[in-house]
């Protein structure tokens, strides 16, 4: 077999229904929009929820609550999760990007003390909780808020 020999297998494929293109087809004249009527004519149809005039879910619904669009979002990264790090290495945020320990967009980074760790590090991060700072300098390593 060869490559212009490929086609697909019997029944796999049907035609596409090309309406509107003579009585003779069964779906010509009105091509299946009925007659008259705001969905007859061309850019007709109502928009995305609109429920007849009936009053629309999104409508009936109480709302709650609001979006705060100044929200920070902060990366959270723990103590434990820096033993991947070499010995006297400087764990940054590209550090951190670059080894997937936070992804995305963020605002910053902040360090917990959750875990152990017993390598010296220079940690440069936006924020870091007393335990982790303590841990991390425990270890030798030192700790630097940007």
């Amino acid at each position: 077999m060869k490559l212009h020999e490929l086609k697909p297998a019997e029944g796999a494929t049907k035609n596409r229904k090309r309406i509107g293109r003579g009585v003779g087809s069964g779906w010509g004249k009105t091509a299946g929009r009925g007659n008259k009527g705001h969905n007859a004519r061309s850019g007709g149809g109502v928009r995305p929820g609109f429920e007849g005039g009936q009053m629309p879910l999104h409508r009936r619904l109480p709302k709650r609550g609001f979006t705060n669009v100044f929200k920070k979002i902060v990366a959270v990264v723990n103590v434990k999760d820096l033993a991947r790090f070499e010995a006297g290495a400087v764990v940054d945020q590209a550090a951190l990007v670059r080894t997937g320990l936070v992804k995305g967009r963020m605002d910053g980074i902040k360090l917990l003390g959750q875990g152990d760790i017993d390598i010296a590090l220079t940690v440069q991060i936006n924020a870091i909780s007393r335990s982790a700072k303590a841990k991390i300098e425990a270890a030798g390593g030192t700790v630097e808020v940007i």
